[in-house]
């Protein structure tokens, strides 16, 4: 947790703006997560994709809690 606290918000940001949401259209985390909730998401593939699209997005909302918290 302490690696988290002490990104700045800049890089998370830039993170999520360009891993979290690239291909640009339609944004890839997107496709992942109609796949996530239609069953579809089987694939070793997919799977090892979807979790490194949305590592940036859980470091967000880690550090937003922090943040939340701490105020």
């Amino acid at each position: 947790m302490e690696f988290i606290k002490n990104l700045e918000w800049f890089h998370v940001i830039i993170l999520c703006a360009t891993l979290g949401l690239a291909p640009f259209t339609p944004p890839h985390i997107y496709e992942k997560l109609v796949m996530l909730f239609n069953g579809k998401l089987v694939k070793p593939i997919d799977i090892f994709d979807f979790i490194m699209h949305a590592v940036p997005w859980i470091i967000l909302i880690i550090k937003v809690g922090i943040s939340v918290k701490s105020a």
